[in-house]
């Protein structure tokens, strides 16, 4: 706790960096109570284009959507891609005004602190913190894992012979998270350059596959692809279709990918909720675009739906455009571009989950606070967490060699981690509401529909939270059952301990920082 203390009592005079922001920034920085220790390197237009390659919306959309028509069918994966889009748009309103009021790296757990009932903001932001760094250190090691999985079906693509085994994928996501690692580090002050030009190829990549699937691509009747429904067993095809929202849902989530990145923004008070919101929209869009010309057109173009599934390469939208294009060179360069944009999104992914951890370490919230708190010198960022991150990973990813199954348990508390914490702090801002009390002023405000917009947000956070612990089909067999729940029950109760013993003694909150004067 000293190391928090100190991070209390300082003056103006303290921020020294090169890039120390505009003078909305010295403010918000001195209301929070944080001195500056990372450099504002980003701008509106960089912060957006790096949290649009994190959220790799179109691309997951077009890995992961021919695994879930299962539940709902065609047209129940258009519909619940829309439903979801929707739900997760008020989610990301309410963050954003949240962001405004204090852009900080801290994000969920800092506003819970400072939103909550003063008896209850101890042991909230605490919660929410834990969730929320588990929520981004396993999608950190997901997305590094999916890369992987890019390399192998290339490889086989090339090679039919090839089949490509667990330790072999898990060792070449240990590969990208070492150069994830390296562009964080040593080329970590040209990233917001780097970001420009990747977000290029994530426009231009996906113009590229909505041109070669509907030009190419053989069709089918649209009646069969926006009427027709499955259950996959359920007792209703709503039910199906309400299961089926496990689908979109990991890759709409993430509405704070950029807020972790707060204090490396220029003018982020200003800036940041824009940019979510400007991110929000435009994935949202790409990705029902993708429902309309790619997911669509693959729904057009799947044929026989058992070949694509069973595609060698263990990527069906490599069999689909195959299919479509009848060529392997042609195939090899869009799947490359895939393989790109998924590699970037996991240089983001080491970036945002650094500085969460580092953010939540720098409030005492974390075991060896003082050193995961360390910005080194020279590099200005945080390194230590880092590293841990990076361990975190090798450890997790290394667990797919005895058991797929079991890492995809693990992996389970990215959508888990990261919808409790949108759960609480946007539950506790309506709190703040509800009971009359003014909030702080900011630069981004819902005004009087602030009330509606949390609301709504909370009514879909609600049914994804449940929906999201449903196996993929009723009745399943042990190795088919979704385990997430006892996984989130069990990390609830390990930080419930954890807390019990050590947190209520040491962990005081953000709010003990914030100064209602500044």
């Amino acid at each position: 706790m000293d190391g928090v203390k100190e991070e209390a009592s300082f003056t103006q005079s303290d921020y020294v960096l090169e890039e120390p922001g505009n003078e909305w920034d010295r403010r918000g920085m001195a209301r929070i109570g944080k001195k500056q220790e990372l450099r504002r390197d980003f701008h509106f237009f960089s912060i957006t284009g790096y949290a649009m390659i994190l959220g790799c919306s179109w691309e997951f959309a077009l890995i992961n959507v021919v695994l879930t028509l299962s539940n709902g069918g065609k047209a129940g994966s258009i519909y619940m891609l829309l439903v979801a889009i929707c739900g997760v748009f008020f989610v990301c309103l309410s963050m954003a005004e949240m962001a405004s009021i204090a852009p900080t790296a801290g994000g969920q757990y800092h506003w819970t602190s400072e939103f909550a009932p003063r008896k209850y903001q101890k042991i909230l932001s605490f919660s929410v913190g834990f969730f929320c760094v588990l929520g981004w250190q396993t999608s950190l090691a997901a997305t590094c894992f999916a890369s992987a999985q890019q390399i192998t079906a290339l490889i086989n693509l090339g090679d039919e012979s090839y089949e490509p085994s667990q330790w072999q994928t898990a060792l070449l996501s240990w590969a990208i998270l070492l150069l994830a690692i390296f562009a964080n580090t040593a080329l970590f002050r040209k990233l917001p350059i780097i970001e420009g030009f990747v977000t290029f190829i994530h426009i231009f990549g996906f113009l590229a596959f909505v041109i070669v699937l509907w030009v190419m691509a053989p069709r089918a009747t649209a009646s069969s692809v926006f009427t027709e429904f499955e259950s996959n067993g359920w007792s209703t095809t709503g039910l199906a279709c309400l299961v089926g929202l496990n689908g979109p849902l990991p890759y709409l989530l993430g509405a704070d990918s950029s807020v972790h990145l707060a204090e490396e923004l220029k003018d982020s008070a200003w800036g940041l909720p824009r940019s979510m919101l400007l991110t929000a929209v435009t994935n949202y869009i790409t990705s029902f675009i993708v429902v309309g010309s790619v997911l669509v057109t693959l729904m057009f173009c799947l044929g026989d739906i058992e070949s694509v599934l069973k595609s060698p390469t263990g990527q069906p939208y490599i069999a689909v455009v195959l299919n479509a294009t009848h060529s392997v060179p042609a195939t090899k360069f869009l799947a490359v571009v895939i393989l790109i944009l998924v590699v970037s999104c996991s240089v983001n992914g080491v970036t945002t989950t650094s500085r969460q951890l580092w953010s939540f370490a720098r409030d005492g919230g974390l075991p060896c606070s003082s050193w995961l708190s360390q910005v080194r010198p020279g590099l200005g960022v945080p390194v230590n967490a880092m590293a841990v991150s990076m361990v975190f990973t090798i450890c997790l990813t290394a667990i797919a060699i005895g058991s797929e199954v079991a890492y995809g348990i693990f992996v389970s508390l990215n959508a888990s981690g990261l919808l409790t914490s949108y759960i609480i702090c946007i539950a506790c801002i309506l709190h703040k509401r509800l009971r009359g009390e003014p909030l702080p002023a900011s630069r981004f405000n819902l005004g009087k529909a602030g009330n509606t917009i949390n609301i709504i947000a909370l009514c879909f956070l609600a049914v994804f939270w449940i929906f999201q612990f449903f196996p993929a089909a009723p009745n399943p067999a042990p190795s088919d059952m979704n385990w997430s729940c006892v996984i989130w029950t069990g990390v609830l109760v390990f930080f419930m301990t954890y807390y019990a013993f050590w947190g209520r003694h040491n962990y005081v909150g953000p709010i003990a920082y914030v100064k209602s004067d500044v």
